[in-house]
């Protein structure tokens, strides 16, 4: 047996309900741990993580959401070593200090250039997300760290909460272990099947689920094999990797008890493009066959072209192509947000943009190195873009956005995502592979 996985749980007993249904211009003009810790000694030190009103969170679960602000994550080192005299190293605490701990994964794989693998004890698979900038109250990410190295990927300064430099992203990846007996605890204690609106399940907001290590480790597979023991669960889940389809009669199971919404990243169609912006992931006519047989399959599926890349990817009819190729396969919605680039981020992706893409290094410097988003003016702009090539294909709203609007007490969320024109929609943070 893998020595990521466990024996699963039992299938639990727990309260059931009805399930849910399923349901341009390139720029225009604007302004040393300790050896005498063990893994699971330090695993057992992270604070709770959610007991009610007033507790305080682990760190492992901020580091599954966006920071409350842009540069929030690279704050976190000067933070740490407030008040130390000058060369000092902060002791390594949390996740930090765990993941310094953890062991290396045995791998079968013998290439030179694959990435190093560590076992990672945790104590919970199901975190509590509670940034106002996502429109879901929990996340889960079977994995720290992605193999697929994509160039403009946000979520790089997860790794900085375990004292890693962003561009380790991709090159130490950490296995969560134990992770189906945790997430059926989790569900069980957590999650609450009465909420006044329905709680929403998001895999894969810091890592994609189906990464390379996923046929190895199976982290992916165990979480869902939990899922699928529950009923009345809101869960989507985001790839770029046609991977997925190993799942499929997995992924059925869970969506005869459960909501579940499965959206496939493809950010263009010109395969040596996608192989520059992200190196190790599937092309993209492997991710769009991937659609159209998880369709066929009867589940339901879409697309997501985020991030636009201004310059790149959102050349004249390119956004367009996109969005008709996804109809073509089956998907039943499309969505796109302009890129998002955090400081650690950009400290990878700014580089990379000098020796690529010359000609708009000028413009990424003076749009993103004081500021993580794009000039409004210019996400208005692809925001209004992307809703008329919505409309104009028929494409539907996310299942479990139909399910918010219809349960959540105000009308708040909805107007922020179902809004194509709007501002809101056009930075998707937690679109990651």
């Amino acid at each position: 047996m893998s020595p990521v996985l466990t024996n699963p749980a039992p299938d639990p007993s727990v309260r059931r309900r009805h399930a849910l249904p399923t349901p341009a211009r390139l720029f225009p003009d604007s302004p040393a741990h300790s050896d005498a810790h063990s893994p699971k000694t330090m695993a057992a030190e992270l604070a709770p993580l959610f007991d009610g009103p007033g507790r305080q969170r682990s760190e492992a679960s901020l580091a599954d959401c966006p920071p409350p602000d842009a540069g929030a994550a690279e704050k976190r080192p000067a933070d740490a070593a407030a008040g130390m005299s000058p060369g000092a190293k902060a002791p390594l605490v949390g996740i930090a200090r765990l993941a310094a701990a953890s062991p290396p994964a045995d791998t079968r794989r013998k290439s030179e250039d694959r990435p190093e693998y560590f076992v990672l004890p945790v104590k919970s698979i199901l975190n509590r997300c509670d940034s106002r900038r996502v429109p879901f109250e929990w996340t889960i990410n079977p994995y720290r760290g992605c193999e697929f190295g994509c160039k403009y990927c946000y979520a790089r300064y997860t790794h900085e909460y375990m004292e890693l430099d962003g561009s380790d992203f991709e090159r130490k990846i950490f296995v969560k272990k134990d992770a189906g007996v945790l997430l059926a605890h989790d569900v069980s204690h957590k999650y609450d099947f009465d909420a006044p609106k329905t709680e929403h399940i998001a895999i894969g907001t810091a890592t994609d689920p189906y990464q390379p290590a996923e046929r190895e480790y199976g982290v992916t597979r165990a979480c869902l094999e939990e899922l699928a023991k529950r009923e009345g669960l809101s869960i989507s889940i985001t790839t770029k990797s046609n991977q997925i389809v190993r799942d499929i009669e997995l992924l059925k199971r869970i969506s005869e008890k459960s909501s579940l919404s499965l959206n496939i990243t493809v950010t263009t169609l010109r395969t040596r493009l996608a192989r520059l912006l992200e190196p190790r992931a599937p092309r993209p006519d492997l991710r769009l066959a991937a659609v159209k047989e998880l369709r066929d399959a009867g589940l339901a599926v879409g697309v997501s072209a985020a991030p636009l890349l201004p310059g790149i990817t959102d050349r004249a009819g390119e956004v367009e192509e996109v969005a008709a190729a996804a109809k073509e396969a089956g998907a039943q919605w499309f969505w796109a947000g302009v890129l998002f680039l955090m400081p650690s981020s950009a400290k990878q992706f700014l580089p990379f943009i000098r020796e690529k893409f010359p000609r708009l290094a000028k413009q990424y410097e003076q749009w993103y190195t004081r500021n993580g988003y794009a000039p409004e003016q210019y996400r208005r702009t692809m925001s209004e873009r992307v809703g008329r090539v919505k409309r104009e294909l028929g494409f539907t709203d996310r299942p479990w956005e139909e399910i918010r609007r219809k349960t959540a007490p105000c009308a708040q969320m909805s107007l922020a995502l179902a809004g194509s024109s709007s501002p809101a929609e056009t930075t998707t943070l937690w679109a990651v592979g």
